[in-house]
């Protein structure tokens, strides 16, 4: 499976962004799909997970009720919605894939990784 990422930018504080990430490949809906993400000098976080149905989500306490993760097998394709963001979400966003029926929070159980996309939120 390959994944790439698009849709990040810089936005101001309380502004909206949706991230998208489109695989490769005919087996998608194989695959949990989730969101982690890396700030300059911080280790790689969790942000969010999708069952490979779709009907199951996850997510870190810092983006509950901010962020909202979907998917579409049809178009072999994970979003993620970001609203209301703040400076702290500044990070370069990786969407990855695990052939499992429910995601992680943990980023080594993940099998294929996307290339990241600069998410700017200015104050």
């Amino acid at each position: 499976v390959q994944l790439q990422a698009s849709g990040g930018g810089l936005v101001q504080a309380g502004g909206s962004l949706r991230l998208s990430c489109a695989a490769s490949g005919r087996t998608f809906s194989s695959y949990a799909m989730g969101w982690f993400r890396q700030a300059p000098g911080k280790e790689r976080e969790f942000v969010a997970t999708i069952s490979r149905s779709g009907s199951t989500t996850y997510y870190a306490d810092s983006v509950k009720g901010r962020f909202t993760i979907s998917r579409d097998n049809a178009k072999n394709t994970v979003y993620l919605q970001m609203n209301s963001l703040k400076p702290e979400d500044t990070a370069v966003y990786y969407c990855a894939a695990v052939k499992a029926k429910f995601g992680y929070s943990d980023y080594g159980t993940y099998d294929y990784w996307g290339q990241g996309t600069l998410v700017t939120v200015s104050s």
